[in-house]
């Protein structure tokens, strides 16, 4: 019988960060149960991304803006680094607009009141001098997963605007670690430690638990959309192991045909149907009346003898 492991547990927890652990895992389980919550983890949960960005003044990312220390490929990147929250609708467009020489970071976007910007201390551009000018508009879309800009469906865009690949993920780091550990006399008992760094948008018990709970719906599925006879099936594989295992004593034979039969070590059901009628008749102390008694029985049970 597969055990159950023990409840999960957080070890540590910090900012962004946490690490779980899960205890008394079958032999083999802590690389399955740890592999697949990474997987999940890194590629299935929802988040924000910016998709597409419009510069004042730039037509092409390979430009650079007057009055600007870093170019536009620089400031492409700082902007696909900044992490969104959408609580409603699913695409937002944003604006910054910023005059005079400062440093520009992601709290100079006007950000509307249904999106939250989870690190607005990110650093964007510096204006180098008192009459710098950086106007920009960026597209922030809700996905999944990692999604190049070619894959994309195509719409119109406004002129200047461009696409950007874009990382939905809002995790930015999973590892597990598999350890062995003692359960009573066992030692090879399985011990995972799996540590997840989220980029704030959420907290990485909140990214636990989804993972479960998408791996959960999907065996749900699986289980729910079995057939009529397939879960027949099962059901009677499941009767049938243990017929198997009833003992002979249990078949209410005559004294006479439990001792032929113990004598000669079959001792369950199982043991019982290995045997063809032939087989049984050569055994000591078995006779017609026997052989008659135990097909009976064993038609009640819904089994029957090997045939010849």
């Amino acid at each position: 019988m597969i055990t159950l492991p023990l409840a999960p547990k957080i070890l540590q927890e910090g900012k962004n960060k946490a690490v779980f652990q899960i205890e008394a895992l079958y032999p083999g389980y802590g690389v399955t149960v740890g592999n697949a919550l990474r997987r999940v983890l890194l590629a299935s949960l929802a988040g924000c991304a910016v998709t597409e960005v419009k510069i004042k003044g730039v037509s092409h990312e390979f430009s650079t803006i007057p009055g600007v220390q870093e170019d536009v490929i620089m400031i492409i990147q700082n902007l696909k680094n900044l992490r969104f929250k959408i609580f409603e609708g699913e695409t937002h467009v944003i604006s910054l607009k910023v005059k005079g020489e400062k440093k520009v970071t992601g709290k100079d976007f006007e950000v509307p009141t249904q999106v939250k910007l989870a690190n607005p201390e990110l650093h964007i551009a510096t204006l180098t001098t008192p009459k710098s000018d950086l106007e920009i508009d960026i597209t922030i879309e809700k996905g999944m997963g990692y999604e190049p800009k070619d894959q994309r469906k195509k719409k119109k865009s406004e002129i200047g605007s461009m696409a950007l690949d874009a990382i939905f993920t809002p995790i930015k780091n999973v590892s597990f670690k598999v350890e062995n550990m003692r359960i009573g006399d066992r030692t090879d008992f399985d011990k995972v430690s799996l540590e997840i760094e989220t980029d704030g948008t959420i907290l990485p018990e909140e990214a636990f638990l989804e993972a479960c709970r998408i791996i959960i719906q999907h065996f749900t599925l699986f289980l729910e959309s079995g057939t009529k006879d397939g879960e027949d099936k099962v059901a009677k594989e499941a009767a049938g192991e243990e017929t198997l295992k009833t003992k002979i004593e249990d078949l209410k034979l005559s004294t006479r045909t439990i001792a032929s039969l113990t004598e000669n070590s079959i001792k369950t059901v199982g043991g019982l149907v290995k045997k063809s009628e032939k087989a049984l008749s050569e055994l000591e102390g078995m006779g017609e009346v026997g052989i008659k008694e135990i097909k009976k029985a064993l038609k009640k049970l819904g089994v029957e003898l090997k045939e010849e």
